[in-house]
């Protein structure tokens, strides 16, 4: 059974360069959604960073999978990572019940 994983990523560096690695960055989540492993993300307000909601099979595989984003790789972002039980979830929210 899959369990449920929010990625918390902070920017280090100046937005300017979070922007530069933006597309591949959308292309990684959007590979990542088709495969079935982020079922949710998007950017924090204020924009400092954004939060990435994974389904994998232990936090190892999480931890993988997110170390593969071009933020990361690039050393754009800190990541904390925080392993979820989701005790209930609205309906159409299902992809939250791991």
């Amino acid at each position: 059974m899959a369990s449920i994983f929010i990625a918390s990523l902070t920017y280090s560096v100046p937005i300017e360069r979070i922007d530069a690695v933006l597309a591949d960055h959308l292309a990684w989540l959007k590979a990542g959604h088709e495969a079935g492993h982020f079922i949710a993300w998007g950017p924090r307000e204020p924009r400092d960073g954004g939060l990435i909601f994974v389904k994998a099979g232990s936090r190892a595989e999480a931890e993988r999978m997110l170390a593969s984003d071009p933020f990361i790789m690039h050393g754009l972002a800190d990541l904390a990572i925080t392993e979820w039980i989701p005790r209930m979830a609205f309906p159409g929210l299902e992809a939250f019940n791991g």
